[in-house]
């Protein structure tokens, strides 16, 4: 049956009235599953394929009768400037039935939210981390505003898999079933996603075989790219050239100009505006990130998004997630992402208005980014993404939803918690002795009080120190900034840990400025609109790199491929980097340990993870390990014969216990709540996330390691 009549008649109306030709591919499969199963469903489709029609239009048709009386469906988003571009959306679909939809985050104000409480009913949208100031704060309303959910629906659900506020969504789904009169579907929406059998468990670890995969066969957008290299200075600093180049592609279009780091954001801005002024066209460059005031941010995202004219902006990964800012015709990476997942998000910004293509500009700065950047894009071509993997043995997480839970029920038994916990979908795999052990932890440094008379547990004097933070309801590390502000204006944030100094010229918000004072009681800097030639401060960011990136890398490194859609630049730049490689004739499957008197030079090309366990290991044989990368290229200085020693590596039986030893302080793995837990669940959780011997003894022993003495 065409999916089109089995939805309300007030959803045929709606249809009708936008004037749709047809479904989309992915509505046309999702609808009818939605509404003829009970399964959790996936929907896995590119941007502006019509991912939320899909899900909602046949959510709405099961649900508008009832709507009304009670809330049905909590939509979570990873971000509030998300949920307030969905709201719009889901509002213009669902105006025919008067269901009442609902924004909760830290910028609605108290007034809708009393409302909400007083009357809960039809769509909730919502963040992870206000669900969580709900269990804490509104305590005697839960059972009340939950008992009627039939569904979930999150948004981005690839943003929450790997990572603590994953656990921490999943946790508190689980809890707000225990309150729901029949278990909620689950109905996940994502553009990049891999690895299905981990996200059916993560989804539904006792049913699995419900849960339903729904891939969109791809779109019919022809995508346009290509390569430009311009090599940085002996400084490190791009060239003007590169910029030149940047603005005459971008004069004439809407674009994204995504950078990896808030330093290069600020940096591309203002040398951009500098251009355009010299044309005597005007500020036509915005910069967007996660530092910048967030009323300064959306001003940026009405400017572009209702702008007729070519004015583009220049975003970290802040405008990665599908932000609405209009209809954009060319995307720019600069240098490469670090990951493929998140080239192909952004990527996945332009070409969404009707019957047009996708355009994507790569620049590379450097070598290494270089070559980085035709790996990501080769394995973007071959339709890899990263697979998911989750985030291991969560007792970091597990300690802030203990706390949370004590709060909720203001006082449990020992055995009710690890009952309750048990029965959570993401922690009910991790041993109850190990549960016990940090409940009783918890117990003797007053993070939890136990009563003596009902032997119930209670949030102690730490634990709620904890727990009245503003930041509790985040379990996402985040450092302490200052507030910069510019006469009564708030400017954006700077992180505390870089070191700063009156007179400092800094760039925030795509403008420069100039530090001329620092109140550290309360946390603000205080600029002016700088007037001198001082160079500005940047900062930067960083992340890990999976194997299969590294290992494009070095099969590029071995390879002859020109690759049709690099310049000339990016061509010679690339065979200079080949050179050594072609002369000594490496295959892709053999790996090169360059000697050079009492220094070797280790070219892995292998994930971070399998890097520095690697570098654990050598030094555990005495072996200096001057420096390392991301990319699994190490440089020893020691007489000792390295071969061999990497031999002895595949050869020993190891125990990652042992590998502590030899990890320095600033290796170990941190999260927000990492240092509060037992030594014994902190180093099971860093041998989980950090260490990986099987992998760096499988690595070694699939390639062929040829030593090649330098001259």
């Amino acid at each position: 049956m065409n999916p089109f009549y089995l939805l309300s008649k007030s959803m045929q109306k709606k249809i009708w009235d936008m004037k749709w030709g047809r479904f989309t591919p992915i509505q046309e499969m999702v609808i009818p599953t939605i509404i003829h199963t009970n399964k959790d469903i996936v929907i896995s489709s590119g941007t502006a394929s019509g991912k939320t029609e899909a899900a909602f239009l046949p959510i709405l048709t099961l649900i508008e009768s009832t709507a009304g009386q009670s809330l049905k469906v909590i939509y979570i988003s990873p971000l509030k400037a998300l949920i307030n571009n969905q709201f719009e959306r889901i509002e213009k679909v669902s105006e025919h039935i008067h269901v009442p939809i609902h924004r909760w985050h830290g910028d609605v104000d108290q007034g809708k939210k009393k409302k909400f409480i007083q009357s809960p009913a039809g769509i909730l949208q919502i963040t992870p981390e206000s669900i969580e100031s709900l269990f804490v704060n509104r305590t005697e309303h839960i059972k009340r505003i939950f008992s009627d959910v039939e569904f979930f629906v999150i948004d981005e659900i690839h943003s929450f898999l790997d990572t603590e506020r994953g656990v921490q969504l999943r946790s508190l789904l689980s809890r707000i079933e225990n309150y729901c009169k029949n278990r909620p579907r689950i109905i996940g929406l994502s553009a990049t996603i891999d690895n299905f059998d981990f996200i059916r468990s993560w989804i539904n670890y006792c049913n699995t075989d419900n849960v339903e995969i729904i891939v969109s066969p791809g779109n019919d957008k022809e995508l346009n790219y290509s390569l430009m290299h311009f090599q940085n200075d002996e400084s490190f600093k791009k060239p003007v050239v590169f910029f030149e180049d940047l603005r005459e592609l971008t004069r004439e279009s809407k674009s994204i100009i995504f950078c990896n780091s808030r330093g290069e954001v600020e940096e591309t801005t203002v040398f951009l505006n500098r251009l355009a002024k010299r044309e005597n066209v005007g500020e036509t460059y915005y910069a967007h990130h996660s530092s910048i005031d967030k009323q300064e941010r959306e001003y940026v995202e009405r400017t572009i998004a209702n702008s007729s004219a070519p004015k583009s902006v220049v975003a970290t990964s802040s405008l990665e997630l599908g932000i609405d800012i209009g209809e954009i015709e060319l995307v720019v990476q600069v240098d490469s992402t670090f990951t493929v997942s998140s080239l192909k998000q952004r990527l996945g910004r332009s070409g969404r208005k009707k019957d047009t293509n996708q355009y994507l500009q790569l620049y590379t700065t450097n070598q290494d980014s270089l070559l980085q950047s035709l790996a990501v894009m080769e394995l973007l071509l071959e339709k890899w993404v990263e697979p998911s993997v989750g985030y291991p043995v969560p007792y970091d997480i597990l300690f802030q939803q203990i706390v949370s839970i004590c709060q909720e029920h203001n006082g449990i038994t020992e055995i009710e918690l690890i009952n309750n916990l048990k029965g959570n979908h993401v922690f009910y795999f991790l041993p109850t002795e190990e549960i016990r052990m940090l409940i009783h932890h918890m117990i003797n440094y007053d993070f939890l009080e136990l009563i003596n008379g009902s032997k119930e547990l209670i949030v102690g004097l730490d634990g709620e120190r904890i727990l009245r933070d503003k930041d509790f309801y985040s379990v996402f590390m985040t450092s302490e900034e200052y507030e910069v502000v510019n006469g009564a204006k708030k400017i954006g944030q700077l992180d505390k840990k870089w070191l700063i100094n009156e007179g400092d010229n800094i760039i925030l918000a795509g403008k420069l400025w100039t530090i001329q004072g620092i109140e550290e009681s309360k946390g603000k800097v205080y600029v002016t609109a700088a007037v001198n030639a001082n160079p500005p401060r940047y900062f930067g960011d960083g992340s890990k790199i999976h194997s299969k990136i590294s290992e494009k890398m070095h099969e590029i490194l071995c390879s002859d491929e020109k690759f049709r859609y690099i310049n000339k630049e990016a061509l010679n730049e690339l065979n200079d980097l080949r050179k050594a490689y072609h002369l000594n004739n490496i295959k892709s499957q053999q790996r090169v340990l360059w000697k050079q008197r009492d220094s070797y030079y280790f070219e892995g090309y292998t994930g971070t993870k399998i890097a520095r366990t690697l570098v654990w290991m050598l030094r555990s044989f005495g072996v200096q390990v001057k420096k390392y990368d991301e990319f699994g290229r190490l440089e020893v200085t020691s007489s000792i014969y390295l071969l061999g020693t990497l031999e002895q590596i595949t050869q020993k039986e190891w125990r990652e216990e042992e590998l502590i030893a030899f990890t320095r302080e600033e290796e170990f793995f941190q999260s927000k709540y990492s240092a509060l837990l037992p030594q014994e669940l902190y180093m099971k959780m860093h041998i989980l996330h950090e260490i990986d011997i099987n992998g760096v003894v499988a690595f070694l022993k699939n390639i062929q390691i040829i030593v090649i003495t330098m001259d």
